[in-house]
Parts: C-alpha cells; structure tokens; sequence
C-alpha cells in the first residue's frame, strides 16, 4: 500500500536467501547521516525487551542495527522454529524514558492483513458456503452511480481471481482507490469525508477495469476490500467478527483487532507512528495539514486488506495455520493458498497465490508478505526450513533515504548465521 518496495523485489530477497546466497550484512554505523542526525542518534538509547533462546543474537544485532540506521524508534520481532516460538522481542530506540515496545505492543500490519483475510474465504469454501469460482457480481449488489454503467468483464471476476490480484484493477495504470482518492471520491458522488467503503465500491462500479479479469498480475487492495465484503456475505456477520472467532480465535489470538486512523482512537498498547511527511487530511473537509500516519489515510476503510493491529507474536502464531492440517486449515485449504494461479508464475520465478507471495527454492517453497504504509513497514515469512519469522516497524521513511526492504534479506542472514538453534518454546508466555 502507497509507494515502496514491490512483492516482487522482496520475492528476489526470498528466494537468493532461501538458496543460500550471500550478500552485506547490514551495519550499525550511521555514516551517511548528517552530523546533526548523529549527534541526535548518540542521545538516545535501546531498550529492549521479551526474550530469545541462547545463540540467537544474530538476530538482535540485525534489528538494531537496522533500525538504528533509520532512527527507528519502535520494532518488533518473533521467529519460530518448526513450532516453536524461539525468540519474542521488541525493541526501542529512542530518547524517551517512557515509551518501551514488548512484545504485546500493537502495531498496524498494513498488508500483512491480505493472508489473514484470505484464510477467512479459504475457511468459508472449506465450510462449503463458498464456491472459489463463484462470480463476484453474484455474491454483491454492485451498482454503478447513477447515469453510469458497469463494465461488463465484472462477470469474470471471480474470488479466486480477488485473492490472486487477478481482478483486472492495476493501480500502475489508473490508481488505487483505497489510498487518498478520497476528495475525488467524495466530490464525484457528492457526499461528505470521510468516505465509507460502500461509496468506494460505488465509484468503482462507475469505473471501467485497466485489463481483462484473468489475465495480468496486478496487486489489489481495492480486490482484497471485495473480499471482506463477500466474508461479511457469506459468513452472515461482521468481517472482523467472522477473522475472530474462526480464524484467529481458535489460534488462541486475541489481541488482534481492526485499526483506527486517528492518533486519538489508537488502541491501548498501540505504538505511536511516525512519517516524515505531512499530508492533507481525508478523515474531514477541512484541508488540515496532518502527520501522514494520522488522517493522511483511512485505515478504517482498509479493513480486509490493510486494516489490522497485531503483534509480531500474534502473527508468526497465525502462520503457523499454513504449516499443517489444523482445525482451522485443512490440507486441501494450505494447497490451495499456495497453488500456482492460471497465468503461471512471474518472469523471475515467484508467484501470488491466495494472500500469500510463493517461491520455490532449493530445499522447498518460501512464502511471505509485505506490508507498508505511512507510519507502518511490515514482513512475514515462512522459509523452507520449517522458520517463520515476523517483523514490525512504526516507520517505513526517513531522511537518510535507504531502503527499508532491506530488512528482508538481513534477517534470512541472521537465520543462516545461527549455528544451534534452542530448544526453549516461548509461545506459553503469550498465549
């Protein structure tokens, strides 16, 4: 979401790490900064908290010195080993003397939320109260504005379609109606900001497809918003509700829950955000200049692909869902979020499944997701190797200007520089 990495170059990390390729290791130098910015960084300090298992500092040095050279202030991180939960940390790095990241400190996961929203369509086809190739505009009331059609090809867009970015909206081409299209949306209809998601389907209903459905990869959130509204179809109840009780509950997650855009609704235990970007807000008609995580978007409109708080913990517990037939997952249900979609996979190798990036590797398949907003840099990965990790971040730019997806490829060399993994299991400490 917004501008950042691709799925695709965080695809090329994967998979050179999954095949045991090299490259730098990131330092904890600040050298690029300038002298102002170092003589910042020297006033604060790190705190950090949770725990690890023994021989696995590999991983601590990488998250330090990661955020350290961004001036970080709060990141979280949870690596399991073939089911076991081995390390559960949050970091901080700031002047303050109060604020202090646990390992139970909410964060916004941005698009982390598209496989947790996948895995609610999964489980209602695997209940048989949903048909995967069902047509789209036969399970909602898709209306145009008035004077308007629809476009035709909408017949084609099926929920597997949805779920594989294969629904024929490119945000390369037009744009993404989820992030700050808001004014345009609320002046086109005429009605007030904030816009609802209803009048976002509305507009786009009057908008005719950038490509026939089935036939480009093209990455969706305004697809995955659908998606939360055929769950709230199907499954007869709220889309949070229905993720809650069939999909996270049964996990033993109950943290988890939907975000809110402003600073003055943040949940208890959520970390603040920070951007260096000012924005207008979307959240009123008033045109007031605002931190770009607070009102430079509406989170509560990205529910179903964009919209969830978690924790790092919270979230290597949900991969955990994908590994083997579980009570929430059949067999049938892990091969098809993974299955190769119709058009094949893409020219260096990795695939969209069903809310999950694949590649396979030497040794096996990797699988992961990135998220990013104003204010929010995520990843989850589940590698060959039976690990998963998750990582979290309060911030996703900065003035040094590097790059934030370099986080990817760091941490699988954190993994490979670990020589005897523990046999210690921290997840009785969350859930």
């Amino acid at each position: 979401m917004g501008a950042g990495l691709t799925r695709r170059d965080f695809g090329k990390a994967a998979g050179l790490a999954g095949m045991g390729a090299s490259g730098a290791v990131l330092l904890g130098g600040c050298s690029e900064e300038s002298v102002q910015a170092r003589s910042a960084a020297a006033a604060k300090t790190w705190k950090v908290t949770g725990q690890r298992g023994a021989g696995l500092g590999s991983f601590d040095s990488t998250m330090k010195s990661f955020m350290q050279a961004r001036n970080i202030s709060c990141g979280q991180l949870a690596v399991v080993r073939k089911g076991k939960l081995v390390l559960a940390r949050g970091y901080t790095w700031t002047t303050s003397s109060t604020l202090k990241t646990q390992p139970t400190s909410l964060f916004r996961i941005a698009s982390l939320s598209k496989p947790v929203t996948a895995a609610a369509i999964l489980r209602l086809a695997q209940e048989g109260k949903l048909d995967l190739g069902a047509r789209v505009t036969d399970l909602l009331a898709l209306t145009p504005p008035s004077g308007q059609t629809l476009d035709p090809r909408l017949k084609n867009v099926t929920v597997w379609r949805l779920l594989q970015h294969l629904g024929g909206w490119d945000r390369d081409v037009s744009f993404d109606p989820m992030y700050r299209r808001d004014v345009a949306i609320s002046s086109a209809l005429g009605v007030p900001l904030p816009v609802s998601r209803a009048n976002i389907m509305k507009y786009m209903n009057g908008r005719r497809l950038d490509h026939d459905p089935g036939t480009k990869y093209a990455y969706s959130n305004y697809g995955y918003l659908l998606l939360g509204r055929i769950i709230e179809k199907v499954g007869g109840t709220g889309y949070q509700t229905y993720v809650q009780n069939k999909i996270l509950g049964p996990r033993g997650i109950k943290r988890m829950k939907l975000g809110r855009s402003l600073k003055a609704n943040a949940a208890a235990g959520e970390v603040p955000y920070y951007s260096q970007y000012n924005v207008s807000t979307v959240m009123n008609a008033t045109g007031a200049t605002v931190p770009a995580p607070y009102g430079g978007f509406n989170l509560e409109n990205m529910d179903a692909h964009g919209g969830w708080l978690s924790t790092a913990v919270d979230m290597v517990r949900f991969a955990g869902l994908f590994d083997a037939a579980n009570s929430v997952l059949n067999s049938t249900s892990i091969g098809r979020a993974f299955a190769k979609p119709s058009i094949g996979v893409q020219p260096d190798g990795w695939w969209y499944g069903c809310g999950w990036s694949v590649r396979n590797v030497t040794g096996g398949r990797n699988t992961w997701h990135t998220g990013s907003l104003p204010g929010t840099h995520t990843i989850l990965v589940r590698r060959y190797d039976g690990l998963t990790w998750a990582a979290l971040f309060n911030q996703r730019d900065d003035a040094s200007g590097k790059s934030y997806g370099d986080i990817d490829l760091a941490l699988h060399k954190a993994a490979n520089a670990v020589t005897t993994w523990p046999s210690t299991d921290l997840y009785g400490n969350y859930f």
